[in-house]
């Protein structure tokens, strides 16, 4: 039998619990790394298509002409991504709401026998 069961001779130890609800305000955010990454991830493969839509350049293998593009889109689809959950987080702003969190605190009764 595990440790942290009492048996059922024994008498438990005395706890109080209290509970306090309070009054919050709610409010919806994107989560702007999944925004980042999804444009991080869209200008890696439109950088990919690009690299193998054009033939290929005498003065440049196609990793290279990937590498440069990878930098370029790369950059610019985090930033289509941040601007994007800025403007979500700008738009679903507005929606916000109250709601009630408790907080419970379980102490220690003070010995009765005492």
């Amino acid at each position: 039998m595990s440790d942290n069961h009492h048996e059922p001779n024994e008498p438990a130890e005395p706890l109080d619990t209290e509970v306090t609800g309070e009054t919050v305000n709610v409010r919806r955010a994107p989560r702007y790394g999944r925004f980042i990454a999804v444009g991080a991830a869209l200008g890696i493969v439109i950088a990919l298509i690009l690299t193998f839509a054009f033939p290929e350049n005498d003065d440049f293998d196609r990793g290279q002409v990937f590498g440069f593009l990878l930098l370029g889109l790369g950059a610019l689809g985090v930033a289509f991504g941040a601007v994007a959950a800025l403007v979500f987080d700008r738009v679903l702003g507005n929606r916000s709401g109250l709601a009630i969190a408790e907080h419970e605190q379980t102490h220690h009764r003070p010995d009765e026998d005492a």
